[in-house]
Formats: C-alpha cells, structure tokens, sequence
C-alpha cells in the first residue's frame, strides 16, 4: 500500500458525539487518504463503539483507519493498524500483535534518529512535526523542515508531516519530502470539512 496524501486525524473536542461520523464521511468523501481515531478521553466502550462505526465507514471508501495508541482497540475494532508515539507499545510488539499487513506508524518529532530506530524496527512510515503552530497540540515541540529533506534522503519509509498545516503551507510541507500531510484542526474546525479535505488532496493530484 502506498501511503500519501492527506491524512486526517480526528479530535473528539472538534467532533464531538455523534458530530464525528459526520465530519469523517465528509473527509473521506472530500478525499483523504489515511484516516486516525484519536480520543483521550472516552470511555472504553464508548472507543470502541466510535472506532468500529469509523472503520465500517472508512471500509466504504477504502481507506485505512489507524487507531491512536491502542493496539487492542485496534485489533476490536478491525482497523489497518495503529499510530504510536514514543512512550506507547513497542513497534514489535504491535507488529506480533496486529500482523505483518498493519500499519504502524512513529511519532519522531524532530528527531531524524528516531526515524531510523523505527524503520530498523518495521514502522509502515514515521512523523514529525510540529512545523507551525497548532491549536491541536500548542505545547509540541518545534520542528524544522528541513529534517524532512533529510530524511527524504536518508529513509526508505513513507513520511507524514504535522502540526498547524492547512491550505496555504501544504505546498511547502510537500516539497520539503512529505508523503502524508496530517491534519486535525483545519479539517475538523470548520463545517465544510469535505471542501478543505478536496483542496488539500488536490494539491498531490496536481503534483502527479
């Protein structure tokens, strides 16, 4: 599977109840190309419930959904695989867990040696950011783009760029090496997520 394009990253904050089908049909539908569950907060059946109805969905528009954190939400619930950070489970342990086809991708910040730990270790692809301000996540750590040219050089893994991306700097992120552009406020803060979900994707079918 090739990884690129937009990847939304939804946030129960933003899409509140039943709001987050809504807002995630319309990302699919504006044509996004990797979808995240992402919620603290919930609890476990309530994950649950939210994560199986996401994949049931994001089934109809054959696009994988990755599940934040958990890999055994992400085994309940039947999705692609899991996004991880540097304090979750291990990269092999979620590998033996969930399978040889999952998905698993690292959060690396700016840190292009963690990058490399994680391929070494079997990661589908690796983040970083964050590249501007985000009101997502204000207090993550800043990163610079020039670690996606390098790693553009230096990695054979598919890499995802986030932090405060929208319309007006995408073009840059993409130029600089990123394959994935992930996105959680942008999309999901306004009310015609499908119509920013089809100007971010446009931008990879105009770079084709």
């Amino acid at each position: 599977m090739k990884l690129r394009g937009i990847y939304a990253i939804t946030d129960s904050a933003l899409t509140p109840g039943e709001e987050l089908l809504t807002a995630a049909q319309q990302a699919l539908a504006g044509g996004i190309s990797l979808l995240q569950y992402r919620d603290k907060g919930g609890s476990r059946q309530h994950r649950l419930s939210q994560a199986k109805a996401l994949q049931a969905l994001c089934a109809e528009f054959d696009v994988p959904l990755l599940i934040n954190d958990d890999v055994q939400l992400c085994l309940e619930a039947g999705a692609a695989g899991v996004h991880l950070g540097q304090s979750d489970t291990d990269i092999g342990r979620a590998r033996e867990i969930l399978g040889p086809q999952a998905i698993i991708g690292v959060t690396c910040h700016a840190a292009l040696e963690l990058a490399e730990k994680a391929q070494r270790a079997g990661a589908s692809y690796v983040a970083f950011g964050r590249f501007f301000p985000s009101l997502s996540k204000p207090e993550a750590s800043a990163a610079n783009l020039e670690v996606l040219t390098r790693a553009r050089k230096q990695l054979a893994l598919p890499i995802a760029a986030i932090g405060g991306i929208n319309q007006d700097n995408a073009a840059e992120v993409m130029a600089a090496g990123a394959d994935l552009l992930a996105v959680i406020n942008y999309l999901f803060s306004t009310k015609d997520v499908a119509g920013r979900a089809r100007g971010l994707s446009s931008l990879f079918h105009q770079a084709n």
